[in-house]
């Protein structure tokens, strides 16, 4: 009885100390929609990085501690896609990434959807965001999927009126082992 005491008490510590999970980037799309003139313009970002620590069982323990290369940002237009990377929208000489550690994890009413608040830094600005997400495991992982909306003068990113303040972001992240 010791033994087996000792054998589940060893697997609680083994699945506490369990190494973070990684962000894999050629499978994982963080985009965004904001309108330009009324029209919806699309776009993304690669250089997906960091470490997510998560366990739907032990949420006051999971974490996500994630970066952006800014200067990935693709329109499909190269000639846009550089006057974004600029001084006056992400300035990613002086900014290259775009940062998001969270506060908490939390649970909802819906089976596979949990809520993360954290603070998201884009430029020399960091301001406190959340979002639900639906998290389904996955082979040595989790898949993540999560949308939420942002002001880009928060940010002070551009400065045009025909840009929308209200941004779109769509998360799909595959993280693993």
């Amino acid at each position: 009885m010791k033994a087996f005491l000792l054998f589940i008490l060893s697997l609680a510590f083994v699945h506490q100390k369990a190494d973070p999970l990684n962000p894999i980037d050629e499978v994982s799309s963080v985009k965004f929609i904001v309108k330009n003139f009324g029209f919806a313009v699309t776009g993304g970002f690669k250089g997906l990085t960091g470490a997510i620590k998560f366990d739907p069982n032990d949420l006051p323990n999971s974490s996500f501690d994630v970066n952006i290369d800014a200067n990935t940002i693709n329109t499909g237009i190269d000639m846009r896609d550089e006057h974004l990377r600029g001084e006056s929208y992400f300035d990613v000489k002086n900014y290259p990434r775009i940062h998001f550690v969270s506060t908490r994890v939390t649970g909802s009413n819906k089976a596979g959807t949990f809520f993360v608040f954290g603070k998201l830094t884009i430029k020399e600005t960091t301001k406190e965001i959340s979002f639900p997400f639906n998290a389904q495991p996955q082979t040595d992982g989790y898949s993540f999927k999560g949308e939420f909306k942002l002001n880009r003068r928060d940010y002070h990113i551009g400065g045009s009126g025909t840009i929308s303040n209200d941004v779109v972001v769509k998360l799909e992240v595959v993280a693993k082992k």
